[in-house]
C-alpha cells in the first residue's frame, strides 16, 4: 500500500498543477454544478453525448487538491466511454473510496482510479475525491438541481 499512497500523493499533486479538461466546454449537451460546503470544492461538468456515448468532457471550478485531481482524472478517462460505463465506473469508484482500509485494491481492476484508494486513509476527504462523480451522474440525468455532499 505504500507504493500506491507515494503514487496517490504525486497523481494528486501533478493532476492539481496541470488538471486535464480544465475549461468550460461550448454548448454542452449535459452539464451540473456541484459543491462541497465543508471543503468549499464547487465544481461544474460539461459534456457532449451522442448516441449515449461520451463524446467530450470538460470541467471547471476551484476546491482543493483532491477535488480538482480527482475531477482532471475522471473527465480523462470518461472521454469516449458509453452512459453505462460512466455509470458503472461511478459505482466502483464509490466502492474504491468507501471501502474498508484494509481491503486490497486490484490496480489491474481499477487502472488509473486505483490511486484514489489513498482517500480511504483520510474519510472526510471521501467526499472531496467523490463530488465530480456525483455532480457527473447529475449531468447524464439532465438534473437542476445543484449536487451538494452535505
Amino acid at each position: 500500500m505504500d507504493e500506491l499512497r507515494d503514487l496517490y500523493q504525486e497523481v494528486i499533486l501533478d493532476h492539481n498543477k496541470n488538471p486535464k479538461n480544465y475549461f468550460q466546454m461550448d454548448e454542452p449537451t449535459h452539464s451540473a454544478e456541484g459543491h462541497n460546503p465543508l471543503c468549499g470544492d464547487q465544481v461544474e461538468i460539461f459534456l457532449k453525448v451522442e448516441n449515449d456515448k461520451i463524446i467530450d468532457i470538460s470541467f471547471q471550478g476551484h476546491g482543493c487538491a483532491i477535488s480538482k485531481a480527482a475531477s482532471s482524472v475522471m473527465t480523462s478517462i470518461l472521454k469516449g466511454k458509453s452512459i453505462a460505463e460512466a455509470k458503472y465506473l461511478f459505482e466502483k469508484y464509490q466502492h474504491l473510496v468507501t471501502a474498508d482500509i484494509n481491503e486490497a485494491v486490484n490496480v489491474d481492476e481499477y487502472g488509473h482510479l486505483a490511486v484514489f484508494a489513498g482517500v480511504r486513509e483520510f474519510p472526510m476527504r471521501v467526499k472531496c475525491a467523490s463530488l465530480s462523480w456525483h455532480t457527473l451522474l447529475q449531468a447524464l440525468e439532465n438534473k437542476t438541481e445543484m449536487v451538494t455532499t452535505e
